[in-house]
């Protein structure tokens, strides 16, 4: 049996947790189009009939600008320590910088096994694949290189395949059936951040986080009542969140609510709330009461 822990890393927005989910095969992380969407380290769990392997999907590499993203920093870094192997993923049509080749350097001396997913293949032109695949052969010890479209499925499983050729023999770490080691307090959370994602404007989604306020299941019936804050920066926001006689919000509690029957197989009674916390991002308490630590190592 093989067993051991992969960090899936790389810029914002380049399909890390698209990538995560495709190799476990269930939806552990939320995805949308809008950068920064992980804001923890994810635990998803691929189970094989003779592997495991714990990947840690990580916040989009950037230069933090609060409280929250240094805390988004500091998960990266943790995530990387003492790990068996780690996927860079880059987008195949933006241009690799010196900082992505020198992250894959530094981890290559570090002793980490590192693959470069190529993601979003099916986007751009042969051309273009083969130029950024160029700037990689200049760098030596990549134990893989591999193009691909993670929201297709194509290639998926050439990543998987280099990934346990780095994985050492083991016994596993979680039971079988468990796909991520998070709580579904946190995974509903973590739904309706998504739902709000997909369907708000630019100038919203980065000042958004959910708090919950209950999640209890009610006895006798397969039934979950979960309360939860949608908390916003400004209260122009709220305005945008709520929409037109309460449209927008209407839509995003239904879609997520949908997802969360999905998740916890029974029926959930949702009531959200929309708040608005000014600054929220740098406030080190609130940062905590929504699972954030701004502390830095």
């Amino acid at each position: 049996m093989k067993a051991g822990f992969a960090a899936i890393v790389g810029k914002p927005n380049v399909g890390k947790s698209t990538l995560m989910n495709a190799l476990i095969g269930e939806k552990v992380s939320i995805v949308s189009n809008r950068p920064q969407t992980t804001r923890n380290k994810i635990a998803g769990i691929m189970n094989g009939e003779d592997h495991q392997v714990v990947f840690l999907d990580t916040p989009g590499i950037h230069s933090p600008k609060n409280s929250l993203g240094s805390y988004m920093m500091k998960s990266v870094r943790t995530a990387v320590e003492g790990v068996d192997a780690i996927i860079y993923v880059a987008d195949a049509g933006r241009e690799l910088s010196e900082r992505d080749l020198d992250l894959i350097r530094k981890y290559i001396a570090e002793g980490i096994g590192v693959i470069v997913a190529m993601n979003k293949t099916d986007e751009v032109t042969a051309e273009k694949i083969f130029s950024e695949l160029d700037k990689l052969n200049g760098v030596d010890g990549i134990s893989a290189v591999v193009p691909l479209s993670a929201l297709k499925g194509s290639n998926v499983e050439k990543v998987r395949s280099e990934l346990l050729k780095l994985i050492p023999e083991g016994e596993y770490f979680y039971p079988r059936d468990m796909i991520t080691d998070k709580t579904e307090r946190f995974m509903v959370a973590e739904i309706l951040r998504e739902k709000a994602l997909r369907n708000l404007n630019e100038e919203v989604p980065h000042g958004i986080g959910v708090e919950v306020r209950k999640f209890r299941e009610r006895s006798g019936a397969e039934v979950v009542d979960v309360d939860l804050d949608l908390i916003c920066e400004k209260q122009s926001h709220k305005g945008i969140i709520i929409g037109k006689q309460g449209s927008m919000l209407k839509k995003i509690v239904t879609q997520a609510r949908q997802d969360m029957e999905k998740l916890l197989g029974v029926k959930v009674f949702l009531t959200v709330f929309v708040k608005v916390k000014e600054d929220w991002r740098d406030d080190n308490l609130i940062l905590r009461q929504l699972g954030y630590d701004k502390k830095e190592d």
